[in-house]
């Protein structure tokens, strides 16, 4: 029996998947900050995976595309909370709280929240209102969340290099960007917009960056990687076409025999 079910409790919700693998691709418009309580995520930005357990506590920017594969473990299900930061409660707590602004490596794709016994006791306390039929009260809802901070603040100061920098999307290197992050199935409007362009602006940087139209580009480079993941890591057709950026698996196998002249399937055979 596969069971997907979200809670929703303002800044706060529970996701929890009943034996059943969940992939999903998101760019979230606040930071998030969630708990794992039970199950496995792989969370993918650009091509750097990190897996997080029953315990772990992970940071995810907000504007960061990121790829998402929740997976129950050991008999019990994915399980997570997550909070949801705006800008609003994040300048109000900085205000009185420092920022670590030299950090030598892209935190972001570290793990910029180590384990800690507070952490561990704090999300303990959410479980029950989860249980509850009504919402959480916002007013509760807020004072969780600066309580998080708080606790975010003393266990591992790295955080506050994400959490306490207000910076707009601005224009960046389209080249890194796209060579990072093509394998994911967004439309052209969205990686627009994630490296600092309009639309009509992406398409003719990108035309004189690589000399192809976007599309023409993505399906290229989508097909490569899939190739390759069926030849060096002897994997299926069904395993690979969503890591590798397509939507479906019957238009990949699509494009993969007009691209190759056979399909995906005959190179396991």
């Amino acid at each position: 029996m596969n069971i997907a079910n979200t809670s929703q409790k303002g800044k706060v919700f529970m996701t929890c998947t009943m034996d059943k693998v969940f992939t999903w691709e998101n760019v979230y418009p606040q930071h998030i900050v969630a708990f794992m309580y039970s199950g496995e995520l792989e969370l993918t930005f650009g091509k750097q995976t990190l897996t997080f357990v029953a315990g772990d506590t992970m940071l995810v920017p907000k504007n960061q595309l990121t790829r998402s594969i929740k997976k129950p473990l050991n008999g019990e299900p994915f399980k997570c909370v997550t909070m949801a930061l705006s800008d609003e409660q994040l300048r109000k707590f900085y205000l009185n709280h420092s920022i670590l602004e030299t950090w030598a490596e892209d935190i972001s794709k570290q793990r910029p929240i180590k384990p800690h016994p507070l952490l561990q006791s704090f999300f303990g306390t959410l479980l029950p209102y989860f249980e509850m039929q009504d919402d959480i009260p916002n007013d509760l809802v807020d004072i969780k969340i600066q309580e998080i901070l708080t606790i975010i603040d003393k266990v591992d100061k790295r955080a506050s290099s994400i959490l306490g920098t207000f910076n707009d999307i601005r224009k960046i290197d389209l080249e890194k960007y796209m060579e990072e992050h093509f394998m994911y199935n967004l439309p052209l409007e969205k990686f627009a917009f994630l490296t600092g362009r309009s639309l009509t602006t992406f398409k003719s940087d990108f035309k004189k960056i690589f000399h192809k139209t976007p599309g023409k580009w993505l399906t290229e480079k989508r097909l490569d990687l899939a190739h390759f993941k069926l030849t060096t890591k002897n994997q299926k057709a069904s395993d690979v076409y969503l890591s590798a950026g397509f939507e479906n698996l019957s238009h990949f196998s699509f494009a993969f025999k007009k691209a190759f002249g056979y399909t995906p399937s005959s190179l396991n055979n």
